[in-house]
């Protein structure tokens, strides 16, 4: 049985464990019961918005699922703790599924931890390269 992260780092190194494993249920466990929950974008992007509960979480993951090819490219480059803070940069490739089309996606996600639980999160994604990978 896997130890349950406690610190910034481990919830949020558990984070990206689970995820490349597609370990849904195991990552919606890293969540609070409500999470401050932003992803800004364009409209067409399917998962853009804010969210708060575990349900709503639950169908962002999903839907980058039915939206995107498995990722060509995934790549941490650094990750900043403070305290209840983590920051993490990196760029990913994926291809819209509708589309066909790649993008290449620098990002930086900015977690909130309390009481080894993700409260918030924060995705700053290159939305003009995605809204255009998903445009007709």
């Amino acid at each position: 049985m896997t130890a349950t992260p406690q610190t910034t780092r481990e919830v949020v190194d558990a984070f990206f464990a689970r995820f490349a494993a597609g370990d849904l249920t195991g990552l919606l466990d890293l969540f609070a019961d409500r999470v401050d929950f932003l992803v800004p974008g364009a409209p067409n992007v399917p998962w853009t918005g804010a969210r708060s509960g575990r349900e709503q979480i639950a169908e962002f993951f999903a839907v980058l699922g039915t939206a995107l090819t498995p990722a060509q490219e995934f790549t941490i480059d650094a990750t900043i703790v403070e305290d209840g803070h983590a920051v993490v940069t990196g760029r990913s490739r994926f291809c819209v599924l509708s589309t066909g089309r790649s993008f290449l996606n620098e990002f930086a996600l900015h977690f909130t931890v309390a009481d080894g639980r993700i409260v918030g999160y924060r995705m700053h994604e290159d939305s003009h390269a995605i809204s255009a990978a998903f445009a007709a």
